[in-house]
Order: C-alpha cells, then structure tokens, then sequence
C-alpha cells in the first residue's frame, strides 16, 4: 500500500484517524503499532516476521547492553555485546539484500557457478534496520534510556509513516514522543497541508517526468540521441527528488497527524553549489546518519585518515540503495568530489568563479551520478553518458526528442525547477508573512492545499503509473 493510492487516503488513513483519537490515550500507541504491522503486511505478509525479527534482535541487545552498563561489566566484554548486536542487525540486512549479489560477484571473479537463492527483498528492510542500529548503539553510548517496553520500541520501529521509505527516525529524537506527545488541531492541520504538499510532488511531477525516464532509459542507449539521453537524465534527476522528498513530507505529515514530529528529510538539495552542500541537503537523516555511526567511529576529520573515510563511507553510502556495481560506482562518484573539495578547501584553493558555474558543475556531477544509480548496471550507464557527451554515435533513433518534450512535459520541467528552490522561504524571509491565523493567510494556506488535492486526485485517477523509487532500498 503506498500513500499515494486511492486505498490509502479514502480508506486506510481516514479509519486510522477516527479510531485513533476515538480511543484513550493510554490505547493509542497499541493501535498505531497494529495498524502499522498490517499496513508493512499488505505487500508481503510474511515479511512481517524479518520486522518483528529485527524488533526482537534490537530490543533484546538494548537490554543486555543496559544490564552490562549497569552492573559495571567491563568495557571489552560490553563492547563485544554490541559488536553481535551490530552484526546481528546487518547479518539480517545482508542475507535478504546483499546475499545474490555477494554470490555472483563471486561468480564473476572466479568463474564459479554457485547457485543464487533468489532471496527476495522486504519493503524498507534498510531503514528499519538502521533505525534498530542506531538505538542499540545509542544505548550502549548512553545517549538515551534502554526502552523497557516492548511494544514501544516495537512501535519506533514500525511506525508506518516512516516503515518503508523513511525518514530514518532515530529513537533519541522521538523517545519521548512516544509517551508524552501533545496532538492540536494546529499540527493536525499542518500535517494535513505537509502530506498534500508530498502528495503532489509525487503524484503530479514526480510520476509525470519518471513516465519519460522509463521511457528513454527503458530503450537500448544507442537509440537515444544525446539531447533525448539529456532529457532522459534531466526527467530522471527531478523524479528521484520529488518522489523522495515527496514521499519524506508525505511521511512528516502523517506524523504530525499523530502528534509526532519528523525531522526534516530534505532542504533543497539541487540549489547547492557544491558536492559536499549537496549532501548536507539530500537525504539528510541517512548523511547523518553515516557520519554519527560510521564517519566518526572511522576516525572521522582526523588527519590522515579523512579521505579513506570518506571513501569507506561512501562505498557503504552506494551499497545502502543497492545491491549492484552501478550503485557502488555512484557512492565512489560522490566521495571522489567530496575528497577533491576537501583538498582543495584545506590547501586554500580560492579561485573567483561566478555562483552560476560553480552551480552548473554541482549539478552536472550530480546528474551524471544521477545515470549511474538509475541504469541497469555499469555497462549501460557507460554507453548512455556516451551518448550524452557525444562520445558515442547513437543508431535506430526511433523519435526526437519533441517526441517526449511536448507542452505537458516542457511545463512539468519548468514547475520542477520552480519547486526546486526555495521560493516561499526567500519570501518569507525578505518580505515577510502574514500574521498568524489572519483571515486572509488562511486562506491562501486551505486555498492552495486544496487545489494540489483535488490536481493529485484527478492525476492519480488517469493514470496507473505510481512508483515510489526508494521502496527497494
């Protein structure tokens, strides 16, 4: 079930709700964790036993780790607890999304013939499993309280807002949301208005432009010509940060509903003028992630060591979203520019370069990673940037390239830019907004929410194309 179909938002959501504040306080969190296992079951019902697995393996090593903590067990033997924790979780990650790729790898290299078993991935299985990592190791740090209760970690854990697609929510950030959380009817608005803005962003750009991707990467690269490959990559670049981020607001939103609250998710990464800029803008809960539980345990700014850290991270970075040498490569991509930034940052490199070409160099690196993590593998990826520089001749054209910019799509392009940047926050910030609750700033608030939903819906009913890209990770 994805939040952007029918089923959802006239049936799932509007029941939730009512039964949820229906109920007393002291019930809510039992039935938000019911509903989120059935929500996680309607895909694949027998995934929902790896979940309550992976609840079990962290709640059980959050409690050892605690017990040691307090009767003052000696740091080695703490330390290997957490070690087995740790490789309990990723043993669980890697055998349904890295064990095919490790034997074929292996293949690859020897020659061998070993049999795959087609393991099949559960929905979201990195995100939860990172968000069970980073309890446990917060925990053993003493960041935060071991959670007795296990239906309450159960529920960090499974919340379907977040269950399949993330933000990965860390336990020291809702913690104390899961006993003491105040719901209004302000947040409950400003959920609504989050969830509608995501709704949008994924039904109407997202799935129009991801439409022309598919189309262009779906054909053999050498029958795309260098401006058809452009677009292919452009169309692509704006899909995965719309349906991404769209699915994150959608995700914060649906919190807010709750009483909960997310942290933000994204912050306009494509204005960034810089590769290092535009990991602290995309995909923030997993940057930060990576550098709370592996960038700084590495070792982190330490001099000498920096840039093989970097490279480890971002490896692990490419692997996270997929179990192929395409993402891997991508990862390498990313940390590649980080270390040249570096580099040129720490021996004071500064050189008078206009914003628009520094802007311009960004974000062709980041769409020409952007190629790498959508192709099939790292064969493709290499003919069709070929394509794209004129490296390579294309043959067996079949349309040009107004074939796939007709008005529809050329509009498409011109509001995902528009909502690429931080407009309203510019406002805001330079003009200023309207006095709270005034008459006329609700208005425009209902007003515009409304006109997405009803665009959103009527998208949704013509069209039976509805992805959502990073439910594979």
């Amino acid at each position: 079930m994805v939040f952007s179909s029918s089923l959802f938002l006239f049936l799932f959501l509007p029941i939730v709700l009512l039964i949820y504040y229906l109920l007393k306080l002291e019930y809510r969190n039992i039935f938000l964790l019911v509903v989120s296992l059935l929500f996680y079951a309607w895909g694949e019902p027998k995934f929902v036993i790896v979940i309550i697995a992976s609840i079990i393996i962290n709640y059980v090593f959050g409690i050892i780790v605690h017990l040691c903590s307090e009767n003052k067990v000696s740091c080695l033997i703490r330390r290997t607890i957490l070690i087995v924790g740790i490789i309990s979780n990723c043993g669980l990650l890697f055998y349904f999304k890295y064990y095919d790729f490790f034997l074929s790898s292996i293949n690859s290299i020897t020659g061998l013939n070993l049999t795959l078993a087609n393991v099949i991935l559960p929905i979201g299985i990195s995100f939860f499993t990172f968000q069970g990592l980073s309890y446990v190791i917060d925990v053993y740090q003493g960041k935060i309280k071991v959670q007795k209760n296990l239906y309450k970690l159960a529920l960090y854990m499974a919340f379907f807002p977040q269950l399949i697609a993330g933000p990965i929510v860390r336990y020291v950030d809702i913690h104390t949301q899961i006993d003491e959380r105040v719901s209004t009817i302000d947040g409950f608005a400003s959920g609504i208005r989050r969830f509608v803005i995501g709704l949008g962003k994924k039904v109407i750009i997202a799935n129009t432009l991801g439409a022309v991707a598919d189309s262009i990467f779906g054909l053999p690269a050498e029958q795309n010509s260098m401006a058809i490959a452009w677009v292919g990559a452009i169309c692509y670049t704006f899909q995965i940060y719309f349906d991404f981020s769209g699915y994150s607001d959608m995700a914060i939103g649906l919190a807010r509903m709750f009483g909960f609250n997310f942290k933000e998710n994204f912050d306009y990464p494509y204005i960034s003028k810089t590769v290092t800029e535009f990991w602290r803008r995309w995909h923030i809960s997993l940057s930060r992630w990576f550098r709370d539980y592996l960038y700084i345990p590495l070792g982190g700014n330490r001099r000498g060591n920096v840039y093989v850290n970097l490279l480890i991270v971002f490896i692990v970075t490419g692997l996270w979203h997929g179990a192929a040498w395409n993402f891997i490569i991508w990862g390498l991509w990313h940390g590649l520019f980080l270390i040249l930034e570096r580099v040129l940052k720490l021996k004071k490199v500064r050189i008078r370069v206009p914003k628009i070409i520094i802007w311009s160099y960004t974000s062709l690196v980041v769409i020409i990673g952007w190629v790498l993590f959508r192709s099939p593998d790292l064969t493709y990826a290499r003919d069709y940037i070929g394509i794209m520089f004129g490296l390579n001749d294309p043959y067996n054209v079949g349309f040009t390239v107004w074939y796939y910019l007709n008005p529809m799509i050329v509009t498409m392009l011109v509001i995902a830019c528009i909502c690429s940047i931080p407009i309203i926050k510019y406002i805001k910030g330079n003009v200023g907004s309207y006095e709270e609750h005034s008459g006329f700033s609700l208005f425009l608030q209902n007003a515009y929410v409304l006109i997405i939903l009803i665009i959103s819906i009527m998208f949704m009913a013509t069209s039976t194309y509805n992805p959502f890209i990073y439910f594979r990770f």
